[in-house]
């Protein structure tokens, strides 16, 4: 792979026990993944899948909280298993942050949301005073739509899922990563806002050239924010490459399959499309029944 790698997964695999404390019998999590995101051009790369597909355990590989079992991740060209003591962890933190699925979960109720903006600035940019911290908090606020007046003092109950997941970005864009590994960040916000969360990732790519790994079971917000993809089922990737060519022309059944899951934004077409689904489920159980009869 190229030596100008931002990123670089190279053939891994992660390995879970089953079966119980004494057995030894695995599955394969990650099976031979390869994947390279390029230091020179920031782009959103996504890995589509189902609940299952290794998707989400790829992304907590990449962020260094589980070890590939075969293989190397590799962020700048160091490997992330070595990234072991704890200033090497704020290190490479700073550079690669995380946006979770459920912003509800993220911030405690407890806790004023601004707090955490203020630690993060401490943290990683090493602001002292709180006029400082508040400063570095607000011009990342900025770029997500948000200010430090809307939300200083605030609980998350007080906020939108919207809007508290655009907090949770805007802490993410403090440390000013060139990294951010998105896993299912709009699957627990309103319909009506995944879009304007959708079209923020494209515009931090944009304006501050940064790299976005978008982890979704979305097709439709995979298909207008990607420009590559991979598609994974039982931690395989079983298609890649270009989104628009992958999205619109799948050559796996299983890409296929996904793709005609896919429901049409026309609410009339939907419908019908919903409703002969449920007529050809019925019949292929009676037909199952009339099988089982004979």
């Amino acid at each position: 792979m190229s030596s100008q790698a931002l990123l670089e997964l190279d053939h891994v695999t992660k390995l879970f026990p089953i079966g119980g404390f004494f057995s030894r019998e695995t599955m394969k999590a990650v099976d031979d993944v390869s994947f390279a995101l390029s230091a020179d051009k920031p782009e959103i790369f996504t890995i589509v899948g189902e609940s299952g597909s290794g998707k989400s355990t790829l992304a907590k590989m990449i962020l260094g909280s589980e070890k590939a079992d075969r293989g190397c991740v590799r962020f700048d060209g160091a490997d992330v298993k070595d990234v072991r003591s704890r200033n090497d962890r704020e290190a490479f933190m700073a550079k690669v942050q995380p946006v979770f699925q459920n912003p509800f979960e993220a911030f405690n109720p407890l806790t004023r949301i601004d707090e955490y903006l203020l630690a993060t600035a401490y943290r990683f940019k090493g602001a002292k005073s709180r006029a400082e911290k508040e400063a570095l908090a607000d011009v990342a606020l900025q770029r997500v739509g948000l200010s430090m007046a809307e939300i200083k003092g605030r609980f998350s109950h007080e906020l939108s899922g919207g809007q508290l997941q655009r907090v949770a970005v805007a802490r993410a864009l403090i440390p000013e990563p060139k990294l951010i590994v998105a896993d299912e960040p709009v699957s627990m916000v309103d319909a009506s806002l995944r879009m304007s969360i959708v079209n923020l990732f494209r515009d931090l790519r944009d304006a501050l050239n940064v790299s976005i790994v978008y982890i979704t079971h979305d097709l439709a917000t995979a298909y207008y924010i990607s420009d590559r993809v991979i598609i994974m089922r039982k931690g395989v990737v079983v298609e890649s490459g270009n989104a628009r060519e992958v999205l619109e022309n799948p050559g796996q059944a299983y890409s296929i399959a996904l793709k005609n899951a896919v429901l049409p934004p026309d609410p009339r077409e939907a419908s019908a499309i919903i409703r002969l689904r449920q007529q050809n489920a019925a019949t292929d159980k009676a037909d199952t029944r009339s099988q089982a009869v004979r």
